[in-house]
């Protein structure tokens, strides 16, 4: 059964006064889109708004975005000035994202670096990885490494050197690991919720405006297979 977030019900994993940071359901949609669901950045300024008595119009910037059928982190900024840092940050590759993720298929070699060159089809809305460069590609590198063997599955640990659209799930798909639910990149059912298991698990940077070092970590799902890991 698919939750997704309301003001009752948000998973606040860090907030201040520049910055909001949420646990993302599945069901979540970080920005509004052409399918009309409440998206998340509006569900958090609901709860802001509600919580500290705010009239008028809340500004929220969103920094980046999570595919909707993913969980975890998403960082949402409260003022302008910590809403520029951040988008530096990010486009700066200033910041230490790590993934976890489940798939069925065991990956060849226990950890590994894996460079591809994603070409992104819109209309599809998906990213294909080739081994050497092909018109309008772009640059993807990660590193994985197993961090538990499941009956049936692996969870794999994943650090981000690129943030090209969709990558985790095609360069997993491109050396036949597709993530667990992930029909678009080749897994062969699909999850209840209709999410699947990829979940942004740590993020490290610094603080905009403070300066201090921060280490964001999101609780899993609470389901059997995360649960295991």
């Amino acid at each position: 059964m698919k939750i997704v977030s309301t003001k009752a019900n948000l998973q606040i994993l860090y907030q201040d006064n520049h910055l909001i940071i949420i646990n993302k359901r599945v069901g979540d949609i970080v920005q509004g889109d052409k399918t009309g669901d409440k998206p998340l950045s509006d569900v958090v300024k609901e709860y802001i708004k509600d919580k500290y008595n705010k009239p008028g119009e809340v500004f929220l910037g969103v920094v980046h975005r999570l595919d909707r059928p993913t969980t975890g982190i998403v960082v949402f900024a409260r003022t302008s000035k910590a809403l520029t840092r951040m988008n530096e940050l990010f486009s700066n590759r200033e910041t230490q994202k790590t993934y976890w993720c489940i798939v069925k298929n065991k990956p060849i070699k226990s950890e590994d670096k894996l460079v591809h060159y994603l070409k992104r089809n819109e209309k599809n809305n998906s990213s294909k990885a080739h081994l050497k460069e092909v018109p309008d590609s772009k640059l993807a590198s990660l590193d994985y490494n197993i961090i538990k063997e499941l009956n049936n599955y692996f969870a794999l640990e994943i650090n981000l050197h690129t943030g090209r659209h969709h990558q985790i799930r095609a360069q997993l798909s491109a050396i036949g690991s597709p993530i667990k639910g992930d029909l678009k990149y080749g897994f062969d059912r699909s999850n209840p919720d209709g999410g699947i298991h990829l979940h942004a698990r740590k993020l490290f940077f610094i603080h905009p405006v403070s300066k201090e070092s921060l280490t964001i970590t999101a609780p899993t799902p609470d389901e059997p297979i995360w649960n295991a890991v």
